[in-house]
């Protein structure tokens, strides 16, 4: 099939096939898999022009409710912390669209910038996997009755809440500062910021992945929405250049329709898998597409 905006040639079934195999995992820990879909979009189906970012969103807006409705219907989402990240993640995301369309058209410079992101993620998850030990976070037990979140603070100051018997804090303006910053990344990666900032809330804040990733989802939804109406609007003042950069939306709606089903299940299963192999899986999947990336930009690959 042929896909006129993006100019992308491919069998119909391979975006929904392969956006349904990553998100199923990456959706326990918080994580859209638009991380990954990126650059399958860009090396494999040869989708380079900017266009790519904003066809990445699509894919996120269609495929991130299913996931956020299974971790609400358990009662999983801690929403103090998600009106902070979609309060940071917000501007941020408009402010990295434009750094994306004004200073890294070039797909080989963009490559590198996407390489040395995962790169860093990937180093901010390795201590926890080499671990003798799982995390706390991953012992978690499948006691039904603990496995709701319940908010005990909400103020300028911090954010408490207690789940699985442990109460949780961190500070508003923390967390504030860094979906701010992770917002800009994410607009210039075409993310929205979950797969940089749900690490960060595990790594750095110590929080249970189990309780965070309804709401580092949510965030990355929100952010996601904003940044398809960006493109889609700075398109018309691109048109004269010749540069594509408004969403390819066929081509985003097929991975979408694939990560309805990945996040769905893979949001409904999260619970029973322990949070260090989740790490170990993404950690191994980072470094790979990382080095890759920058690997291809010095002639490495």
């Amino acid at each position: 099939m042929h896909f006129p905006v993006s100019g992308v040639d491919t069998p119909i079934w391979l975006p929904p096939l392969v956006a349904m195999v990553i998100s199923y995992f990456t959706s326990m820990a918080g994580v859209s898999g638009a991380f990954l879909i990126l650059p399958f979009q860009m090396s494999v189906l040869g989708f380079i022009s900017p266009a790519v970012s904003g066809t990445n969103l699509v894919y996120n807006v269609v495929a991130i409710p299913s996931g956020i409705y299974r971790y609400f219907r358990e009662g999983r989402l801690v929403w103090p912390l998600t009106w902070m990240v979609v309060a940071g993640t917000g501007p941020g995301v408009i402010v990295g669209g434009i750094i994306r369309l004004s200073c890294l058209p070039d797909p080989k410079p963009f490559k590198v910038f996407v390489g040395c992101v995962l790169l860093y993620i990937a180093v901010r998850l390795l201590p926890d996997v080499l671990k003798a030990r799982a995390t706390q976070q991953a012992d978690v037990s499948n006691n039904r009755a603990n496995w709701r979140v319940e908010i005990r603070d909400f103020t300028w100051r911090q954010i408490a809440f207690e789940f699985q018997d442990h109460t949780y804090r961190c500070g508003s303006a923390g967390i504030f500062m860094l979906s701010l910053i992770v917002g800009v990344i994410g607009g210039i990666y075409g993310i929205g910021g979950g797969a940089i900032i749900a690490p960060f809330f595990v790594a750095i804040y110590g929080l249970p992945v189990h309780a965070v990733a309804g709401a580092a989802l949510m965030g990355t939804f929100v952010t996601s929405v904003l940044g398809v109406v960006f493109y889609e609007a700075a398109g018309v003042f691109y048109q004269s250049t010749g540069m594509a950069v408004t969403p390819d939306w066929l081509l985003g709606g097929l991975f979408g329709l694939g990560g309805v089903v990945g996040m769905y299940f893979g949001a409904k299963t999260q619970r029973f898998v322990p949070a260090r192999w989740l790490k170990v899986m993404l950690t191994v999947i980072l470094f790979y597409v990382a080095v890759r990336y920058i690997g291809e930009y010095f002639g490495v690959f």
